[in-house]
Formats: C-alpha cells, structure tokens, sequence
C-alpha cells in the first residue's frame, strides 16, 4: 500500500479548525489525540490503534466528505447533525485543497452534536479520488463507509433512511446508492449548466451520496487515482467492486444536490473528462458505457466538426477555396445545429444564449484537445485480469454459512 500522510486535527471549542496532528503511513493512527465531549481535544494524546475500533453493530458507518473549503460544507454538516437516527461513529474530513491553501484553517465550523465524532485529514490536493481513500482509510474498522460530496444536502430523516438501506443490504452486497434530487427553478426553464447538473440524479453510482462496505472497498484497492478529477472515478470503482462478484443495492434514503454557482466557461472546462473516458476505455473495454448506463455524448460529432473546422483553415492557406467553403459550411451548419440544441430546451435569456453560441464554437476543440491528451497520457494502459466480471465474492469474503442463512433474502 502506498504511503499516506494524513493529518488530523482537533476543534476548538467552537467548533472551528484547529491544529494538525500526524498520521501514520500505515493507515493506523499516529499521535494525535483523542476528542472531548464538548469538541475540544482530549487528554490523553492518543488514539487506540486504530481511528475506530471496530465496536458497534455490523451496520455501523462512518461519513468520508472531501472537500475543498467551500462555504457548502457547512450546510452539508449541519443537515447531517440534524437528521433523524443513528449517527456515524466517525466523520472524517479530508482537505484536498493545495498545499497553499491548506496551510490555512479549513472554513468549516462543525455542529456540536458531531464534533466528538469529527476528524479532519490532509488529502494533499490529489483529487477527489486520492481524497476519499484518505479518508476511508482513515475512518478506521467501520463496516460501511458513506460517501458524501462536501455541496450536498442529506435529507431530514437521513440517518434513519440509511439504517434502513444498510439493514436490508445482503452479504453479496458490497454497495447502497442513494436518491439524489437536484432542485431547479420552477419560474423558468433550466440553463445548460442546470441541466448538466440535473444529470447526477440518474447517475447510476454517484460518490456525491454512496455506501460501500469496507472489505468491498479493501478488496478493490479503493478508487483509482489516475483519476484526478470529480469524474469517472466512482463509476470505475463501482464497475471493480462488481467485477470482484459484489453487488451493488438501490437505496431509499434522499440527498438533495444543489446546482452550485459556475462561470460561463464551464462547459468547456469540463470537456477535461473526455480524456478521462479514454481510461475507463482502457481499464474496462469499450462497452463500459452500457454497463455503467452512461451517456455517451457528442465525442463523435465534435471529432467532426474539429475536423472540419481544421480542414478549412488548411484548404484556405493552401488557396483551394471551393474546398474551404464547402468544409466552412460543414463547421458552421454542425456549430449551428450544436449551439440550437443547448439553447432550445433553456430560458433563452441573452446571456445563456450568448453563453452557448460561445461555448459551442469552443467545446469541439476542447474535447478533441482532451481525448488526444488522454490516448497520449494513458496509451500503456491496459485492462487487468481482475476487472473481468466474476461470479460472486471471494470465499474470503463470503460470510458464514450461519451468517449466510441470516441475512439471505
């Protein structure tokens, strides 16, 4: 296992940020210390060997949350101390801002009810991928890690929910999904952004709320972290955790996912993740689509019309401009086809539609720019043996045969 350096640290009082402690390297507890009733730090400067002893029912959780200091974290702390039911026994936050950043406190001010629960890591400003092994690692021998996005909001009754969702689960069972409801504006029609954003409510294993067993999140070696961005990384690992013959539950309880502030660019920033399809190509073969119902996107249609747009120019400098013009047209006619079917289902206000016929000349060179990258930066790749599907959990895994009778549905 590689080595990691996670840094928890104490509250103050208040329950603001407070100091770095240290963190051993081999996924135990170092020498930080332990925390009081009220959310101040302990006395006795240790933890046991580990940051959760392993104590508690077999539906016993923890809450990892990445996060990179935005001002949502706050809300997304306070609805997890005021939901309903039984609270984790460990949440575990990992600051994945840059080292810069990182030298500050971290923005977050924690709710009472979860500050003697509450251990802060360092991520290192890795990704989110990095981040979330971080802190399940860091969560300790906890059964179930509960995967939450530092901008969403758990609903009222989460805790119970959840309880609910982990006590149905079946041994064979390595993961719980959770409805993800995204709110938009009932006064008008939603911008692309909103939209985009509308898209993780039928994600099919969306990390913003998801529950793994451990031992599933063990056995598969946690997430990939060639995957850098918030993208691709949780499908990867779901796709794993199936291959090693887990499977994965449909749970009931409810997170809300707020369609957070973005810039007019951010259509073409996030063409970044056409390189990261190209990974998931290589790791799970061309019909990784299908298994994960991911869309598949506009990729080939803005190959052509890169192409086009390039034959242009090329056809003009070299003075043939029959070919140029007949080559304009197929660019501004798949431009113009491009920017109608963003601009339609929107509110057409001035400024999306601005917005759209300038990102729709910019995103089919963006995510040709991307995917050319990727086949560069990830062209050794190759699929594993393991990734090939199998017929259930390694007997290791299996529970037994008692256990088994149990809980089989």
């Amino acid at each position: 296992m590689a080595e990691h350096t996670e840094q928890p640290g104490p509250y103050d009082t208040d329950g603001t940020y407070g100091t770095y402690g240290t963190y051993g390297t081999d996924g135990t507890d170092g020498t930080y210390g332990t925390y009081g009733t009220d959310g101040t730090d302990g006395t006795d400067g240790t933890y046991g060997t580990d940051a959760y002893d392993g104590a508690g029912g077999e539906n016993t959780y923890a809450v990892v949350i990445p996060t990179l200091g935005r001002p949502s974290l706050n809300a997304t702390l306070r609805a997890l101390a005021e939901a309903t039911g039984p609270k984790p026994v460990r949440v575990v936050l990992v600051d994945d801002r840059g080292s810069a950043e990182a030298a500050t406190p971290l923005p977050v001010t924690v709710p009472a009810p979860l500050r003697p629960l509450t251990m802060m890591v360092s991520g290192g400003g890795r990704g989110p991928a990095a981040a979330r092994n971080t802190g399940w690692r860091a969560a300790g021998r906890v059964p179930w890690i509960v995967f939450l996005d530092d901008d969403v909001v758990p609903g009222p009754t989460w805790c119970d929910d959840l309880a609910l969702d982990l006590a149905a689960s079946t041994f064979r069972e390595g993961a719980v999904t959770a409805r993800i409801d995204v709110p938009l504006p009932a006064d008008r029609r939603p911008t692309d952004w909103e939209r985009n954003t509308a898209g993780l409510a039928t994600a099919r294993w969306i990390t913003a709320d998801m529950a793994y067993r451990r031992v599933a999140l063990a056995e598969a070696e946690g997430f990939d972290e060639r995957f850098r961005r918030a993208f691709r990384e949780d499908a990867d690992l779901a796709l794993r955790v199936l291959a090693a013959g887990w499977t994965v539950a449909a749970g009931t309880r409810t997170t809300t996912h707020p369609v957070r502030p973005a810039s007019r660019w951010i259509s073409v920033r996030l063409q970044a993740g056409n390189a990261d399809d190209v990974l998931m190509t290589r790791l799970h073969g061309r019909d990784w689509w299908d298994r994960a119902a991911a869309p598949r996107g506009r990729l080939p249609r803005h190959l052509a019309l890169t192409g086009a747009g390039a034959a242009a120019l090329l056809c003009a400098a070299a003075r043939r401009p029959a070919a140029a013009t007949a080559c304009a047209a197929v660019w501004l006619a798949g431009t113009a086809e491009f920017a109608l079917a963003r601009i339609l289902p929107g509110p057409r206000s001035r400024a999306e539609v601005a917005a759209m016929a300038l990102t729709s000349v910019l995103i089919p060179p963006a995510a040709t720019w991307h995917w050319l990258r990727g086949q560069l930066l990830h062209r050794a790749v190759t699929r594993p043996a393991s990734y090939e599907p199998c017929p259930g959990p390694s007997p290791a895994l299996s529970p037994p045969p008692v256990h088994e009778e149990r809980v089989r549905p």
